[in-house]
């Protein structure tokens, strides 16, 4: 994993910073970080993953291990990021458990995602 500098604020973390796995590897870049402003609340990131379109992942906070100054430390692994759902419009599209709803957290979480990426936030 390269040098990322001292740990620091999800609110210093910008778009294109290095998102590396578990395991060491460089996973993608941040597309954006997901936010509750008014309650000062990290939700997670979205990052791509491809140097293509069509890459991105949805990473909730809980599986940030730390931001740092110039990239961002996941819990997970490679195939855990690679596995990790798409934003989306419709979470209902999300592979979920039974009990997760619509107005679950997870689902929030990806709506206010696809939002992001979408423009209409």
């Amino acid at each position: 994993m390269a040098e990322l500098g001292q740990p620091s604020s999800y609110l210093a973390l910008e778009a294109g910073a290095p998102v590396y796995s578990s395991d060491g590897g460089q996973v993608g870049k941040v597309e954006h970080v997901l936010r509750d402003a008014d309650a000062d609340i990290f939700d997670g990131i979205v990052l791509d993953t491809s140097e293509l379109p069509g890459g991105h992942r949805f990473v909730d906070a809980a599986h940030v291990e730390e931001v740092y100054e110039r990239g961002v430390a996941l819990k997970l692994d490679r195939a855990a990021v690679e596995s990790a759902p798409e934003p989306s419009e419709n979470p209902a599209a999300v592979r979920a458990h039974p009990d997760e709803t619509a107005d679950s957290e997870l689902g929030r979480k990806l709506r206010r995602a696809w939002d992001l990426i979408s423009g209409n936030y």
